[in-house]
C-alpha cells in the first residue's frame, strides 16, 4: 500500500472526507453512463469514485504529479497532468460536457474566468467553492455580495448556491465554510464582446462606494458613448442586464 498523501499548501489541498457531504454533492450533479464529465482537482478521489461508478469513465484533470500517478491506476480514469489554467477545453475535451470540482480556494475566480469562453460547450458545472465566494457568484443586485464576479457569471450561466459545507468535513479542515454552486450555461446567451463588457464591468466597480459618474461615467465619455445610461446610482445597484445592454450599445 502506497504511503498516505500530505496535502500540499502550495496547491490548496483540503481533501474532502465526509462520507454524507460527498453522497450530497453526487446526488446534486447526477451523474448518469455515458455523460462527458470531467472533474478538476480530483485529489484522494474522494468524488472521483462514485461518479465514475455511475459514468463508466470520467477524465480529471491533477496538478500534484504524485496524485495523478496514483490516479492513472484506475482503469477507467483519463488523467491530464496539468494545471487547470493551462488547459484548453476547446480542442483536449469533448463538446456537451459536464464539469465537476472541488476548486483549489486561492485560484477559484481565475478558473471560473478561464472557463467561461468555453460556457457554449458545457452542460453544466458543479464547484465546491469558498462560500464566500459563492455568495459572490450568485448575489443579485443591491447586495453587498454583488459585484464584477457576479456580473461576469450572470451574464452567461444560471448561478445556484445549493448547500454549505462545513470545515469539518475536509482533511486538513479549511479555515472557511465552503459552498457547492451549480452554473448552468443560458441557452441563448446575450451576443457581446466578452472582453468589452469585462472592461466596463470592472471600471464600475472599481469606485464601488462613489456614483458611477465618478468612474463609468467618465470612461463612457471618453469612448464618445451618445446613449442613455444612467450614472447617479452605485455599480451595485445595475442589473446584469443593463450592464449587457450597455456594452451591445458601444
Amino acid at each position: 500500500m502506497s504511503a498516505p498523501h500530505q496535502a500540499r499548501k502550495r496547491f490548496g489541498q483540503h481533501f474532502l472526507t465526509d462520507t454524507g457531504v460527498i453522497d450530497a454533492i453526487v446526488r446534486a450533479i447526477d451523474p448518469r453512463p455515458g455523460d462527458a464529465m470531467v472533474e478538476i482537482g480530483p485529489g484522494l478521489a474522494a468524488m472521483t469514485q462514485p461518479l465514475v461508478e455511475r459514468l463508466g469513465a470520467l477524465t480529471v484533470i491533477e496538478l500534484d504529479r504524485d496524485l495523478a500517478a496514483r490516479l492513472r491506476q484506475h482503469p477507467h480514469l483519463t488523467v491530464i497532468e496539468s494545471d487547470v489554467l493551462r488547459v484548453d477545453f476547446a480542442s483536449a475535451l469533448p463538446d456537451r460536457l459536464r464539469v465537476v470540482g472541488n476548486l483549489p480556494y486561492n485560484i477559484s475566480s481565475p478558473i471560473l474566468f478561464h472557463l467561461l469562453p468555453f460556457a457554449h460547450r458545457v452542460i453544466d458545472q458543479h464547484f465546491m467553492l469558498q462560500k464566500e465566494v459563492v455568495d459572490r457568484m450568485a448575489a443579485g443586485p443591491g447586495s453587498k455580495d454583488y459585484g464584477r464576479l457576479s456580473v461576469m457569471l450572470q451574464w452567461r450561466y444560471d448561478v445556484e448556491a445549493l448547500f454549505d459545507v462545513p470545515p469539518e468535513a475536509f482533511d486538513p479542515p479549511p479555515r472557511v465554510m465552503s459552498a457547492i454552486v451549480r452554473m448552468t450555461p443560458h441557452a441563448t446567451p446575450s451576443g457581446v464582446n466578452a472582453s468589452l463588457l469585462e472592461e466596463l464591468v470592472q471600471v464600475a466597480f472599481s469606485q464601488r462606494r462613489k456614483l458611477l459618474r465618478h468612474s463609468l461615467g467618465r470612461w463612457l465619455d471618453a469612448r464618445g458613448f451618445a446613449g442613455h445610461f444612467d450614472v447617479q446610482r452605485r455599480a451595485e445597484e445595475v442589473p446584469v442586464a443593463e450592464f449587457v445592454a450597455l456594452a451591445q450599445s458601444l
